[in-house]
């Protein structure tokens, strides 16, 4: 299916470079055979404005240090600006390597050692990584899930928020990995509650931009002046365009104390430094890049004949699995606990008899136990295959799986 110039069902061989989500670190000695569905990465290529850009900057030839672009910051906010009515001042944006960077950096200048963190799982697992490398204290504030969809219980966060020792929120917004795409309400409810006990919001925004019909990004920072000034925004083109190896981040700090000592630290780390290729991808990307993320929208999470609806209406004939239906990402979040198995159970079970490599449900908190996250931005062909492997595994398996 081609929309407009752009084929999305290509086939591509990411075997031919070490890709993380085809490399036997993620799929295993034995997983050459296996639906590579686990890495949040796209099996599309790059929109040709970013190639077009890249293959300039290499026929150039010369690789010696440089100092970002002119018009980097300007195409990033004029993006903001024109995609998502936000309005960021030049000044408040600082340079990051990734988001995973800027997190980190956050929570160890903001908080001390065992300071209290809230996180909302089942969420990015990273989250946890990062909080307990930097020695602070997890805080959990589950999601609830209720007739099929996640919501934010603002009691219990509440009650969280009120601890002395709870001094930040790390928020995914947009939620990896339940799809959830957050309102300006939800926000304002979280934001009022994080003001008035003095807790920090340090929203990762990587998926933005990969929203689908009916539903509308909004910001944590543009909610109000007040939740902005309480808050840092780490954002990155790497997920909208496909270029996660060949990016970097940005951080948007409001508040001028904090900025100041964020820019001290990327000072001290020395991670203030530019990458030619990255830049260069990035600033195409922003500035030529619309139509084709409209496009991979529409081929990933349009309302009919899209990959998502593909799964839907796949599933539907499929017993013990079910959809928790997305509102963006590229990723689906699909609940297996019908099937009644464990959690290693059921890891063996799509590896072995459906073909299938996931990420367990369990890898984002112990609310995703019995859950698996599922990366659908692959060529519809390659999914549609996965799907039925997937229900031939399930039917076959129904004495078994009550």
């Amino acid at each position: 299916m081609s929309i407009g110039n752009f084929d999305f069902d290509e086939p591509i061989d990411r075997r031919a470079v070490p890709a993380l989500k085809t490399h036997p670190l993620v799929l295993g000695a034995d997983g050459d055979h296996l639906f590579p569905a686990g890495v949040a990465d796209m099996d599309f290529k790059a929109p040709p404005p970013v190639l077009d850009a890249l293959s300039r900057r290499v026929a150039h030839g010369v690789f010696g240090y440089e100092a970002a672009p002119d018009g980097l910051l300007p195409a990033l906010r004029d993006w903001l600006r024109s995609r998502h009515g936000w309005a960021v001042p030049a000044e408040q944006i600082l340079q990051a390597p990734n988001v995973l960077n800027a997190l980190s950096m956050a929570v160890n200048l903001f908080t001390r050692e065992g300071d209290g963190i809230i996180v909302q799982p089942p969420v990015f697992f990273d989250f946890f990584d990062i909080i307990a490398e930097n020695k602070r204290a997890l805080v959990t504030h589950p999601l609830v899930l209720e007739d099929g969809r996640y919501r934010m219980d603002f009691e219990a966060l509440e009650q969280l928020a009120a601890e002395p020792r709870t001094r930040m929120l790390l928020l995914c917004n947009p939620h990896n990995p339940v799809g959830r795409v957050w309102t300006r309400d939800e926000l304002a409810r979280l934001g009022e509650i994080c003001r008035a006990h003095d807790v920090l919001v340090v929203a990762d925004e990587i998926h933005a931009d990969l929203v689908f019909p009916g539903h509308t990004y909004t910001p944590f920072a543009a909610v109000s002046d007040a939740d902005a000034r309480n808050s840092i925004t780490c954002v990155s083109p790497a997920k909208t365009f496909n270029i996660p190896a060949c990016s970097a981040a940005f951080t948007i700090i409001p508040d001028a104390l904090r900025r100041t000592k964020f820019q001290a630290e990327n000072s001290r780390l020395n991670v203030n430094k530019n990458n030619a290729f990255a830049s260069v991808a990035m600033e195409a990307a922003y500035r030529e890049g619309g139509p084709w993320l409209d496009a991979v929208l529409d081929y990933i999470g349009g309302n009919s004949g899209s990959n998502r609806a593909l799964v839907r209406e796949r599933l539907a004939d499929v017993p013990g699995v079910e959809l928790i239906e997305p509102e963006g990402t590229t990723l689906l979040w699909l609940d297996f606990r019908g099937l009644g198995l464990d959690t290693d159970a059921l890891t063996r079970f799509l590896r072995e008899r459906a073909g299938w490599a996931i990420t367990r449900g369990v890898a984002f908190g112990e609310q995703g136990r019995g859950f698996g996250r599922l990366n659908i931005a692959c060529p519809r062909a390659q999914l549609a295959a996965a799907l039925d492997r997937l229900a031939a595994a399930v039917l076959e398996a129904a004495p078994t799986a009550s």
